[in-house]
């Protein structure tokens, strides 16, 4: 499958692994250098996101294997998210260094023209995911219908995800009672003293990984002609997300310390 994969979606995998190498190094720099911004080593954020970044990119590189027949809209769509997430991880690197945040800073023309670049790549990012959305409910997918059943669901409640990160753009801040940089849980940083919009938006994003991984238990594990645990599961999970969501929106922390 991976040998697979790197002939047929080679860029976004090579993707992947850059910013697998560079979330590696920025974990290195957090030992070494202890400069903080609101109180975070600087080069947390950073981390986190080539991390999450090379997971999403290698995400959508299988999703995109099994559209069949699409390999004009497969590179395309390869290419729009290579380009916007390296301006996103350009602009929260360049901010790290510079000794600022990079999210929700508008406090200057130069800060703000950074983050609005940012928003703009991120927008992109998201409806380029609508269209991958659109084409898994269109096309006949090669799979066992449970995993089908995931990757579809699991496709929706990312674009939930991805909303619910425009609103924290309008709040200008993902914290909800209490300023952003306060008390957090270790490496994840979500606040421990008030709501925080990151944990549903963290869960919605990462329903791709989730929800066709519980297809395939189904499928293997349980019952290979069934998809009635997937969307359970798929309900549960959404669930969840909004029960994240209305919790941070009440300015409670997920867990208070």
């Amino acid at each position: 499958m991976i040998k697979q994969l790197f002939e047929t979606q080679r860029p976004l995998m090579i993707a992947g692994i850059v910013s697998m190498i560079f979330g590696l190094i920025t974990a290195v720099l957090i030992v070494v250098d202890g400069t903080e911004i609101l109180g975070i080593n600087r080069w947390i954020k950073p981390m986190k996101f080539f991390l999450s970044i090379a997971i999403f990119l290698w995400t959508i590189a299988v999703y995109l294997y099994y559209l069949k027949g699409q390999e004009r809209f497969s590179s395309v769509v390869s290419w729009i998210l290579i380009v916007v997430m390296s301006i996103e991880m350009i602009a929260i690197v360049g901010q790290a260094l510079r000794g600022t945040t990079s999210h929700f800073n508008v406090g200057d023309p130069l800060n703000g023209m950074i983050f609005g670049i940012m928003g703009i790549a991120i927008v992109i990012s998201s409806l380029t995911v609508v269209t991958v959305t659109i084409q898994f409910f269109r096309s006949e997918i090669d799979l066992p219908s449970s995993i089908v059943l995931g990757m579809r669901l699991g496709l929706i409640i990312f674009i939930l995800g991805s909303i619910e990160g425009g609103y924290m753009v309008t709040h200008l801040g993902h914290t909800v009672g209490a300023p952003d940089g306060g008390p957090g849980l270790p490496l994840t940083n979500w606040s421990t003293a008030a709501g925080d919009l990151r944990i549903a938006h963290f869960a919605g994003l990462h329903a791709i990984q989730v929800l066709p991984l519980a297809g395939l238990i189904e499928h293997k594990v349980i019952d290979a002609k069934s998809s009635l645990l997937t969307g359970l599961c798929a309900v549960a999970y959404l669930v969840f997300f909004v029960l994240v969501l209305v919790q941070a929106l009440m300015g409670r922390p997920l867990i208070a310390l």
